[in-house]
């Protein structure tokens, strides 16, 4: 992409009564629009991120076996009174229609498998979706990670036995592990404990340690399982250890048994009569990119992790007023991007050296080159990761060879 076509433009100043840094820096960036508190329209840089972290989130999923579908966002009361959950405060109602907004599905899912799954032999089944949630959310603050409208993945399974669930969920942590690593939020994520609600003693949240963070859990240094304080009893309930780290931290994701609480109101019983048991496994996907900013940035601006930035390459063009360089970096342009690199070019003739740079740091792409009269008269570029302050001058001609080494 050329950034003198994208129609998007960076702002100096953070823009008024954002306080968390994820708000500020997105919306500076170009990144997000805020439309309402808790509501935001994402813009083409930023719909890369999410498309890329819904990829990594996708594949991890697939290798669980589970089968992506897509679910309605409207559902009928009737689905809700079925559970006894149509009165619930998180859902959005439709004046005088039967009619709310989903905000989980659990409701939907249960009645869709039970029409598919006629026997044993159709189990276990795991199915996911990637879609919009609505929650009427009365704090919604904290730019992505508190909000009213936003993205997630929701798997459901369904097992004839609690040790085929058990089995499933297990595999469901490792996998989940996976998706933070990708992220590079794998050192700071913990598996914590918090209250099992009304299916079981504990479920399982994954927290990522922020100061942005709105919750507070204590970690075991001895065996790395994290507790929500909203459960916490003074100890490790893993290994009885009171030596712990009190931190704030983000929830990123969480996991709960069920049980039969969803399929026995639906009558959806397996073999020997009883009803399934079921599972349900959730990963707020712009929450996680509102995490990635708050945890990878400086006072510049952003810092992606090369797996889900917009684009790999920052690729800036600094003239000085001579003509003879904009015909150089329109063609280093179109060599890295057959070569495969994602790149965004800055070729803006009307922006000076310090607002190309500036935006650079802002907008946080993993790498800048820089192709200038001064560069070129070594047959060279400059050469910089967003996240060191040194740059070096790499000669066009071994360019793209230092690059795929640089990738491997």
């Amino acid at each position: 992409m050329k950034q003198s076509h994208l129609f998007t433009k960076t702002q100096k100043e953070n823009p008024a009564g954002e306080i968390s840094i994820n708000a500020q820096y997105l919306i500076r960036a170009g990144f997000v629009d805020k439309l309402s508190s808790g509501i935001y329209t994402f813009l083409p840089l930023g719909l890369r991120v999410v498309k890329k972290i819904q990829d990594i989130v996708r594949n991890e999923m697939d290798a669980l076996g589970a089968q992506e579908i897509l679910m309605p966002s409207l559902h009928p009361k009737e689905n809700w009174e079925t559970t006894g959950r149509w009165d619930v405060e998180e859902m959005y109602k439709i004046d005088g229609e039967p009619y709310g907004l989903g905000w989980t599905h659990e409701e939907i899912v249960t009645p869709l498998l039970k029409k598919f799954i006629l026997s044993g032999k159709d189990l276990p089944k795991a199915v996911y979706q990637i879609q919009t949630k609505f929650r009427n959310e009365p704090r919604a603050k904290s730019g992505l990670l508190r909000g009213r409208e936003f993205v997630m993945k929701d798997l459901y399974s369904f097992h004839e036995n609690q040790d085929d669930l058990d089995d499933y969920y297990e595999q469901v942590k490792e996998a989940y592990f996976k998706v933070y690593n990708s992220l590079g939020l794998g050192e700071i994520t913990y598996l914590t404990l918090a209250s099992g609600g009304t299916f079981s003693k504990y479920s399982h949240e994954f927290q990522t340690i922020t100061n942005a963070g709105e919750d507070i859990i204590y970690i075991c240094p001895k065996c790395k399982l994290a507790t929500n304080k909203e459960v916490f009893d003074g100890k490790c309930p893993q290994c009885g250890s009171t030596n712990l780290e009190e931190k704030k931290a983000i929830e990123v994701g969480n996991i709960f048994k069920l049980g039969t609480k969803y399929t026995a109101p639906f009558a959806f019983n397996g073999q020997n009569g009883s009803p399934l048991v079921m599972g349900c496994y959730g990963i707020g996907i712009t929450r996680l990119l509102g995490t990635v900013v708050e945890t990878m940035n400086d006072t510049k601006g952003m810092i992606w992790p090369q797996s889900i930035a917009p684009f790999a390459i920052h690729l800036i063009q600094i003239d000085g007023g001579d003509e003879s360089v904009a015909p150089k970096g329109e063609e280093l342009y179109d060599i890295l991007q057959k070569e495969g690199f994602e790149v965004l070019y800055d070729n803006r003739g009307e922006k000076t050296v310090g607002e190309k740079l500036n935006d650079a740091d802002l907008i946080g792409i993993p790498l800048r080159i820089i192709i200038s009269k001064k560069t070129l008269a070594e047959d060279s570029v400059e050469l910089k990761e967003r996240k060191e302050e040194k740059s070096s001058l790499v000669k066009i001609k071994e360019l793209v060879n230092q690059l795929k080494e640089n990738a491997k």
